[in-house]
């Protein structure tokens, strides 16, 4: 098991779990002026900076005179927590036809998808700004009740919407969605499948969101024999990663198959896989192809055992 964070995990963050559950609370740390805005716009987070030197943008609420039109008019703020116990809140100005307009922005500070951006963020920035599109997303997509489909109003900050239907009153809270990721190795090679709809020539690790009724264990199992007809035999957990694109969970891990036997592919999930040793990696360029961006487990899954492979040879 791998204790470094990947990225947008590792948010320094404080939940603060009981205090949002507490409106006169929320409305006190809503009208501190030092408290901060985490500002979404259509799924894009606000950053500014370029390069290595992009950073979240997070203005406080004594800087966001548009605030008190939004309270009244826009979705409720969502509370994420404490840092350094500053409060801060995710809000949504996709309603917003110009946002730019609305905060007054220089050129050098946009929305921005965060996939764009999310390996070159301090490891705290892309945890915050993960945590805030992912549950901006749950609120977009829940805003009727799932047992009777009357309309569901923001709780306790955000972290639970209650159907405005006395009658039912169901309460929904955020979910996210199970997936294992999975890098297969036996001996000196690992397998690595592509996709049609990626980019030409990239190739990943394997990985499939879980099943009702089913462990992680099995889903790793069950994911790679349909994906490439590979046994795995020995299953080890890596680490995991919020993925907010839109809501999953990635849970990695790293599988043994007793020999590199020839994939058989199912079409439907992969357009090809293959085994490829380090050697094989390092020419990847060379070939017209590539392995996923560094922001994804994947990319660690892969280097962490190239780093292995070398330690070995060692």
């Amino acid at each position: 098991m791998s204790m470094r964070p990947n990225v947008y995990a590792g948010g320094m963050i404080d939940r603060a779990a009981t205090q949002r559950r507490d409106g006169a609370w929320l409305a006190a740390r809503l009208s501190d002026p030092g408290s901060r805005l985490v500002p979404l716009w259509r799924s894009q987070n606000l950053v500014e900076g370029e390069g290595k030197a992009v950073q979240a943008l997070r203005p406080s609420v004594g800087e966001a005179p548009w605030l008190a039109r939004l309270l009244a008019d826009g979705p409720a703020p969502m509370f994420l927590g404490l840092v350094e116990g500053q409060a801060h809140f995710a809000i949504d100005l996709s309603a917003e036809e110009d946002p730019v307009a609305l905060l007054g922005l220089s050129q050098t500070r946009q929305f921005i998808d965060l996939r764009r951006v999310g390996a070159l963020l301090p490891q705290h920035d892309g945890a915050l700004l993960a945590y805030a599109r992912g549950l901006a997303h749950w609120h977009v997509t829940h805003r009727f009740c799932g047992r009777c489909g009357a309309p569901a109003v923001s709780r306790e900050g955000g972290h639970m919407r209650l159907c405005s239907q006395e009658s039912c009153a169901t309460e929904h809270f955020p979910r996210t969605d199970p997936a294992v990721i999975v890098l297969v190795t036996a001996g000196r090679l690992c397998l690595l499948g592509r996709q049609a709809r990626w980019p030409s020539g990239m190739y990943s690790t394997l990985a499939g969101f879980v099943e009702p009724g089913e462990s992680l264990e099995e889903a790793v199992a069950r994911e790679v024999m349909e994906e490439a007809g590979v046994p795995v035999v020995r299953l080890r957990y890596h680490s995991s990663q919020p993925w907010p694109f839109p809501g999953q969970l990635m849970l990695g891990f790293t599988a043994e198959a007793d020999q590199a036997i020839e994939p058989q592919v199912d079409s439907h999930e992969l357009e090809s896989a293959a085994w490829f040793s380090p050697e094989d990696l390092a020419g990847f360029k060379e070939q017209g192809r590539f392995l996923p961006d560094r922001q994804s487990i994947a990319r660690r899954l892969i280097e962490d055992w190239l780093t292995s492979c070398e330690v070995k040879e060692g």
